[in-house]
């Protein structure tokens, strides 16, 4: 147990995050689709090479997490991505979701993965249960082994649910799972969360301040997440760059509450660098740029010390 919570400490001292460069193989080839880029597994040992060479990455990002096919695959160097990654100081994971199956019963939702619309209804507490059960299961056998389990609940933002509607599934889903990790003798002391801020839908049309994101998401969290839990992360589940970090400054603002908070971005990372990269080696410089800007920015938003016009530095 000490060492998993020197490994937390390790992974999130000094404002850093967590880079999820873990993307799916048909998740990263949607996003190099709109990139223009073609997907094989060169290109996508590239650009996550582009990613984990960055010049000082390691300033604002503690922990990286994986995709099995990255953890498989060497840098031009010749040392293999984890070998890399713990060479900077920085904390190599590995996704170990193998994406998501029909949940029996329901033609709408799915196991394991996320829970895909809050309509009237949706998600049935069955199927709640059964990702919590996952993850769970997931978090126990990853600290007999030693390591320490970032358990992933996602509220996702598809939908027209609103942010009231989206607060009250966030706490029923957590509370499920902090259920299921105590019937499997988790040791919450020994795991980071990983979850949704509280968000209106996309398709929903109803504008909110970053502040109220941040009270109702602060608010899910006091309501469902034991104390012993020693951080939270964040992850930007689709939401634009520059709005993610924004909305994550309000929520690190949030004093007296009992966890760390931080991030553990995706695109809101990733996407501003693969959008300049365009798998065109002679853009390899400004993508860096691009993504260390990003995680500076973040690295910054986690002490509530973001301000919008940093952004033009």
């Amino acid at each position: 147990m000490n060492e998993l919570q020197e490994t937390i400490k390790k992974m999130l001292a000094s404002g850093k995050g967590i880079l999820a460069a873990d993307a799916s193989t048909p998740t990263m080839t949607k996003r190099f689709e709109k990139a223009a880029i073609e997907s094989t597994e060169e290109t996508r040992r590239q650009f996550r090479q582009l990613l984990v060479t960055t010049s000082d990455l390691e300033k604002y990002i503690g922990g990286i997490i994986l995709f099995d096919e990255t953890i498989r695959q060497r840098l031009d160097s010749g040392k293999s991505f984890p070998e890399h990654v713990v060479s900077r100081g920085i904390l190599p994971g590995i996704k170990v979701d193998e994406g998501t199956e029909p949940f029996v019963g329901s033609e709408n939702e799915k196991v394991t993965k996320g829970l895909a619309g809050l309509a009237e209804g949706i998600p049935t507490p069955e199927c709640i249960q059964a990702n919590a059960e996952v993850l769970a299961e997931y978090a126990s056998e990853s600290q007999a082994k030693g390591l320490v389990p970032i358990p992933e609940p996602e509220v996702l933002m598809d939908g027209t649910h609103t942010l009231k509607r989206c607060e009250e599934v966030t706490i029923g889903t957590l509370l499920a799972v902090f259920k299921s990790l105590k019937t499997k003798g988790v040791e919450l002391e020994g795991m980071i969360l990983k979850t949704n801020m509280v968000l209106p839908g996309k398709e929903s049309g109803q504008a909110v301040s970053a502040q109220e994101i941040a009270q109702s998401t602060i608010r899910a969290l006091r309501s469902s997440v034991p104390t012993q839990v020693p951080a939270i992360v964040f992850l930007s589940g689709g939401q634009e760059a520059k709005l993610a970090t924004e909305r994550l400054n309000e929520i690190c603002k949030v004093a007296d509450v009992p966890w760390e908070l931080g991030f553990s971005f995706e695109r809101a990372l990733e996407g501003p660098a693969m959008e300049v990269w365009q798998g065109k080696p002679e853009n390899t410089d400004v993508a860096q740029k691009a993504l260390l800007h990003r995680a500076k920015m973040n690295s910054l938003a986690r002490k509530g010390e973001y301000k919008k016009e940093l952004e033009n530095e």
